[in-house]
């Protein structure tokens, strides 16, 4: 019985997905654009907002972060990085594949902010 009752404990923590792990995976989108770090995350915070009301933002060493979270899961992470030309987007999805709510809005403001 203890070995099932850890078992299913696993089980639960591996469904939890962090920004972190999340940022293993391919990107879905990947560009460049010649705003700087700041600019690029004031133009589409709001719009991440507006879309999904559990999103956050953070400032990091090189740039931003943004993220949506939902049930201790990120499901959209958004890493804006200087470059020498501006900035360096990418955009990691949790089940990219997934009509989550808000996801449209999501990925067209990344585009609409460039």
């Amino acid at each position: 019985m203890r070995i099932f009752v850890a078992a299913l404990g696993l089980l639960i923590l591996a469904g939890c997905v962090g920004p972190s792990e999340l940022a293993k995976n391919k990107p879905s989108i990947t560009v460049s654009t010649s705003k700087s770090p700041k600019a690029y995350a004031l133009c589409v915070f709001p719009k991440w907002q507006a879309a999904r009301t559990d999103s956050s933002m953070v400032e990091t060493e090189t740039g931003y972060r943004l993220l949506v979270a939902s049930n201790n899961m990120a499901d959209e992470l958004l890493e804006i990085n200087k470059s020498s030309s501006g900035s360096k987007v990418a955009l990691y999805q949790r089940m990219a594949w997934s009509m989550m709510m808000g996801r449209e809005a999501i990925e067209s403001s990344v585009r609409s902010c460039l």
